[in-house]
Order: structure tokens, then sequence, then C-alpha cells
């Protein structure tokens, strides 16, 4: 298999694992890069653009990452409170008084960062067409109860976190939560994220597709979920069957459209140097210029909100604010380790510690929720370049 790109002297073991990524795990168009200290150190990808075409992965090829969305929506809410724009304490309905109706009065705006405002699930889904307006998704959540006392429990907010962040963006900055990102955090940061695709940028963006086939896992790391977990799949009426449906059809995912909508939940596109170079940005001063987060806001973002029993993923998960923890469920580099996967394949993360900012993107999604074996397998070769 070849593999284009370049590792830093040491990082060698990153380009086996990626190697064994397409070799053994079954990848068929992706790519990896790592920061240290704010200096890249990996840059590899390979395979095809599209995952059932020919044309090969570039530099430059882009992905939709899903959920790997959530952790730069997060920023841009953690970023309004560091300038003071937005208090994580107060109730959401000070700034949309909307929200307040069904028994969500005492609904604080951290909950929706740590998955407990208690509206993972739609009533009614919304079809993608109406997923993608952002009047019609802040409505549907505004009026939906609450299926828990909101605050007093947690569980995976999969697409209502869609509409719930992308309306408090919008009600504190009067810009839409892709335009914010765009002029405050892609651009500043010089990361290739976009979330509502521009039209020039549509030639970089792979095919994407649903791979069925369960390659050999020569890690040991699991790749089928436990059964409770597939049980909750399966049934109609669960919280997590439901969460995921709040978007009835699936969208298309490949659908131009689509990829030029806003979704700050699960729609964002980057390349996997874009995710790594803005979680980078969040801990260290990226190539010795921009830095997002000062080191308040990246205690803030790690500091553990939710954990334990998740009603919706059926696991035990763990939350900081917009950012999941390292854990059984969400294993990044280290105890320090904050970030955010997209179902079935990316994954990008920070670790304050160590230096390290990590971005992975496939154009092949497996039915893993949290933890894919192939970024676990960089992951892996990572902590043991840098031995944590």
């Amino acid at each position: 298999m070849d593999v284009n790109g370049a590792v830093a002297e040491g990082f060698e073991p990153v380009r086996e694992a990626f190697v064994r990524n397409f070799t053994a795990l079954g990848d068929r168009g992706a790519a990896v890069a790592v920061y240290r200290d704010g200096h890249k150190v990996v840059d590899l990808w390979g395979g095809t653009k599209d995952v059932d075409g020919t044309e090969p992965w570039q530099r430059g090829t882009a992905q939709i990452v899903r959920s790997a969305t959530k952790g730069v929506t997060a920023a841009a809410l953690l970023l309004l409170h560091q300038r003071g724009e937005l208090d994580l304490e107060a109730p959401v309905g000070e700034y949309w008084p909307q929200f307040k109706a069904a028994g969500k009065e005492r609904t604080r705006v951290w909950h929706l960062l740590a998955h407990r405002t208690g509206v993972p699930v739609l009533d009614t889904p919304l079809t993608p067409a109406q997923a993608v307006d952002p009047v019609l998704g802040a409505e549907a959540v505004a009026a939906q109860a609450p299926v828990w006392e909101p605050g007093a429990e947690h569980g995976y907010h999969a697409q209502t976190y869609n509409w719930l962040t992308g309306e408090l963006v919008r009600r504190v900055t009067g810009r839409g939560t892709g335009e914010w990102i765009a002029q405050e955090i892609a651009s500043p940061v010089g990361a290739d994220f976009w979330l509502g695709l521009p039209y020039a940028e549509q030639a970089r963006v792979g095919r994407v597709a649903q791979l069925d086939d369960a390659p050999v896992n020569p890690h040991g790391l699991r790749t089928r979920p436990k059964r409770a977990v597939s049980e909750a799949y399966a049934d109609p009426a669960s919280l997590t069957r439901r969460a995921f449906a709040a978007i009835t059809p699936l969208p298309d995912e490949n659908d131009p459209a689509y990829r030029a909508a806003a979704l700050p939940g699960s729609n964002g596109i980057a390349t996997a140097d874009g995710l790594a170079r803005f979680y980078a940005s969040l801990v260290r001063e990226v190539d010795g210029g921009t830095r997002l987060f000062t080191p308040e806001t990246v205690e803030l973002a790690r500091a553990e909100r939710s954990a334990g029993p998740d009603r919706v993923l059926v696991a035990h998960t763990r939350f900081g604010l917009g950012y999941m923890l390292h854990g059984e469920a969400s294993p990044f580099l280290a105890p320090t380790s904050f970030g955010h996967p997209g179902r079935g394949g990316a994954l990008g993360f920070a670790d304050p510690e160590t230096g390290i900012a990590f971005g992975y993107v496939t154009n092949g999604f497996r039915k893993t929720v949290t933890a894919d074996p192939r970024a676990q397998a960089l992951v892996r070769a990572v902590r043991g370049v840098v031995g944590v």
C-alpha cells in the first residue's frame, strides 16, 4: 500500500499503523495528521478520494466528519464565554426565550454542552429538508418536552445538538454558526474546516459510504457493540434509536445541498490536517501564531461535567463542555485528553499535557459510534511514540 506524506523523526510507527489500516482494517481512503506543541509532525494520506472511486486521495482532500463537528461547535460557544458574551451558568432562556417552554425553564447553557438538557429526541422527527432549516430546527427543540429533568442526567444529544447549539450561537452573535466558525475559528487558525461547504470547495470532498464488511482486527480492539447497545439501536422506542432518528430518513451525505447546509453537530467537513490544526490551536500557538483557548478555557472544556451511564449511548461516557473525555467509550491519548469522534470514522482531539493534537478522516464509515478501530490504531501508535 502506497502512502503519501511525511512524518517527523520518531513518528514512523504512525505511518506503519496507517498502512495497516488499509491492508488489515479495510480503509478505502483516509488521512491522518498530528501536531506536537503547535507544529505538524505527521501528515499522511492514501487510498482513493471517493469510497467507490479510483481518483487518488490528495493532500487537500476533505470528508464529512459527522459528530466530530461537535467539538468545533463547542469551541464557538466556549470562545463566546471566553470573550464575556455568553454566561455558561445562565438559563438558556435568557438568550432564547422560546426555549423555556415545556418544563425547560431551568436549563442552563452548560447543560447543552454536557448533554444534560433532556431533549436528545424529537417527538416528531424532522425530514432532511426540514433539518437543514435552522429556524424549523430551533422551533422543534424549543417546543420539545424533556425526557428527563434538565441537568439531572446525561445522554448523548446526537442530532438535537445541531439546533440547540446553532440557535444559541445565532442568538448571541446574530450570525449563523457556520459563518461564525469560518470567521472566528477556521480563518484565523488556517484550518480546512467548513460548516456549510462553499461551492468553490466542493471538488475537494470525496464520496462517503457505510462499509458493511467487518475486517479482521489485528489490534485486539472490540469492533462489535455489546449486546445491550445492539438491542437499544434495534428498538424503535428506545432513546438511542429515537435520538439518532431525530432526522428521518437519514440525509444523503453526498448531496451537495446537504453539504452546503450547516448542521453544527453532524455535517462539518474537514481535512485531517484541518481537524488536527484546530485542536492544536486550542492548547498551543500553531506554528508560533494563533492560539484560540486560554489555559482557563482549556480547563473548562475538559473538566468533567457528565459521567456514568449514558441514557442514549447505553454505555459509560464522560463529557466536559462539548467534548468527550478519555474513557472506555472514547479512548483518546491519555486521561488529560479531550475531543470528539464522528460516528463510524473521524476523530479529533487535543492533549494539553503532551501538546499532541490529532485528526483522522475517512471516506468509509464503520458501525462503531465512539471508538473506531482504525482511528484507535493510530492513537495507539502516537501513544507509543510520546510514551503516555
